[in-house]
């Protein structure tokens, strides 16, 4: 891969004639970048489909290309694209659902609104996979009749299609009313009975670890009442059977569901299996009561995953917040929290709660200020990124906490550049503090060449357009592929390095004749010892001036 290439293609600053340039010698991984360009044209976008047929299903995607441009033949996915968002034509329906590659056909099956003798022909599909993928996503009159499918596979998509009306969801997941399937995936492969070795050595082998059958098909059959229970249209009545069904994955399907009786609820919150009951902690259709109850509960993950319910009270999650590693993150009761109930948290005497409103970036300026004088460096970290404090305050939490508090202040979007500056150089040094300065857009050249020394930031400053342009044009030879490629699509790269950097013209190029990095002109080639790296023309020169 040519990385400064695929930077050039990224550029927002390159010029439409170099877009052009690029696009005549794109491979693979240059028509990735060009393709997301919001400023291609619709020539462009046909002539890089052309080249590149695999970024024409981009293309198409993003409404860069007409039904006129593709050729379904020679460019299944763009068509598949145009397909699946609704303005292909029927004829390119009927052309792939006779495609020999079943890739192609299975994509077409999950496409909306194709003519019914298309949906038909894919039902009757040789590969279940294809059938499988049309039940997963078709209409309410086919997904009915495919959940009765003889293929084991194909009704477990038919269990997660909400379409499939509820009556055949409960047959699926409780298996009466319907005949057995009579073949599943392992059956298809394997003599039974037959486990299949989670440590299977054959590569050509896509059976999952566990997958088994002994000729009642039993883990599709699991598979399938996994995604009946996790269906929101199956029946509450069918579901609840499974409150006490010794498989803790169905167990922990159910407990994500928000139609079930209180006494199910209640049921499940007294699971022998953590993880059913950190499911059932974040479920919002649980009570007051039972939230209360699992604040107590001791196992894995169950406080933390209540601490992320939206509708769990306010004491209970300061008193969480309290004991329980929750993460440093706006949680969702906090972010729904009223005018009131911010302001109660505010006033709080526990420093949990501080902790937790400190998270929200639109506190009133009064809560504000005065979180920010916290003397709990935590609470001012939390508050050190909100905006509308002024360079003074910033100044002051870094002046009274230091280093724990300086990648936060840093990450302050009204952060000056006269205080990025300054923390780049603060002593001792934080690291973070150099990537927040690096993406932050009021950053500096000098700020961002300071944050150059730090090597998780460097890729970042390469890429910031407040960086010099005789800096950017040094870091395209960078031995990290990342600097380099971020210095390519700064957009303050000067248009001569720019076009300095433009492989030749090919006559007669295609795909697997895009220049390597021996290709390009030597100073776009890393600089070998002794020589000079490309460097931008200084400013008053005639080539200078003649692109400006």
């Amino acid at each position: 891969m040519n990385h400064v290439l695929c930077g050039l293609a990224a550029n927002a600053a390159l010029p439409s004639a170099l877009v052009d340039q690029l696009i005549e010698v794109a491979d693979a991984e240059i028509a990735a970048d060009l393709a997301r360009r919001a400023d291609l044209g619709h020539a462009q976008a046909a002539a890089l489909a052309s080249r590149v047929e695999e970024s024409a299903a981009w293309l198409a995607y993003e409404g860069h290309l007409t039904t006129a441009d593709i050729d379904p033949g020679a460019q299944p996915h763009a068509a598949l694209a145009l397909l699946c968002g609704g303005v292909g034509s029927p004829r390119w329906a009927r052309l792939l659902a006779a495609d020999p590659d079943f890739e192609h056909r299975e994509k077409l099956a999950s496409c909306s609104g194709l003519p019914s003798d298309v949906v038909e022909t894919l039902a009757a599909d040789a590969d279940v996979r294809v059938v499988a993928e049309l039940a997963l996503w078709t209409t309410l009159e086919v997904a009915a009749r495919l959940a009765g499918h003889p293929h084991a596979e194909v009704r477990r998509a038919a269990a997660a299609n909400q379409a499939t009306p509820p009556s055949l969801l409960a047959a699926l997941l409780t298996g009466e009313g319907r005949p057995s399937a009579l073949r599943c995936r392992v059956c298809d492969r394997e003599e039974i009975p037959f486990v299949h070795d989670p440590h299977c050595p054959r590569n050509d082998c896509d059976l999952l670890p566990g997958d088994s059958c002994d000729g009642s098909h039993e883990s599709t059959v699991h598979t399938t009442q996994q995604m009946a229970l996790q269906n929101p249209a199956t029946p509450t009545e069918a579901v609840i059977r499974f409150v006490n069904h010794p498989s803790a994955l169905l167990r922990w399907a159910l407990a994500s569901r928000s139609d079930l009786p209180s006494e199910v609820y209640g049921q499940l919150a007294m699971d022998p299996d953590p993880g059913v009951r950190a499911d059932l902690a974040e479920n919002p259709a649980i009570a007051e009561a039972l939230m209360r109850a699992l604040a107590a509960d001791r196992g894995h993950d169950v406080r933390r995953r209540l601490a992320h319910n939206p509708r769990v009270p306010l004491d209970v999650l300061t008193r969480l917040a309290s004991t329980t590693k929750i993460g440093a993150i706006l949680l969702p009761r906090i972010a729904a929290a009223s005018c009131g109930e911010v302001e109660e948290l505010a006033q709080s005497p526990e420093s949990a709660a501080w902790l937790l409103v400190a998270r929200r970036r639109d506190l009133p300026a009064a809560i504000r200020d005065e979180l920010a004088t916290h003397p709990d460096a935590k609470v001012v970290k939390c508050i050190a990124s909100h905006p509308g404090l002024s360079e003074a305050q910033l100044r002051a939490m870094v002046a009274r906490h230091g280093v724990r508090v300086i990648a936060e202040v840093a990450a302050n979007p009204d952060a000056t550049a006269a205080l990025l500056e300054d923390l780049t150089r603060h002593e001792p040094p934080a690291k973070k503090v150099f990537r927040e300065v690096a993406r932050h857009r009021n950053a500096t050249g000098p700020a961002l060449q300071n944050c150059l020394a730090d090597k998780r930031a460097r890729p970042l400053a390469a890429g910031h357009p407040a960086l010099p342009p005789h800096v950017i044009t040094e870091l395209l030879t960078d031995t990290d592929w990342r600097v380099a490629q971020a210095a390519a699509a700064n957009p303050s790269l000067p248009f001569a390095v720019m076009s300095a950097l433009m492989p030749q013209r090919q006559s007669c190029g295609s795909p697997d004749e895009t220049p390597s990095d021996a290709r390009l002109p030597r100073r776009a080639t890393r600089h070998r010892i002794g020589e000079q790296p490309l460097r931008a023309p200084e400013p008053g020169t005639a080539e200078n001036r003649s692109t400006a």
